[in-house]
């Protein structure tokens, strides 16, 4: 069995890392796209993830 490379286990953790920040906000009560999760920096996805959700009337 071949052993994974550096660049190919970055982008698997990668992957797993933006599924799990999706299903995160599934379960805050978001509605989440597949690809919709992409922000364009940390502080960016830290900002989305901790703004409070609008009560709906």
């Amino acid at each position: 069995m071949p052993v994974p490379s550096l660049e190919s286990k970055k982008a698997y953790f990668a992957r797993v890392r933006r599924a799990n920040y999706a299903a995160s906000l599934r379960l805050e009560g978001f509605t989440v796209k597949d690809g919709d999760v992409r922000f364009t920096s940390r502080k960016a996805a830290v900002l989305a993830h901790s703004r409070p959700v609008k009560a709906k009337a």
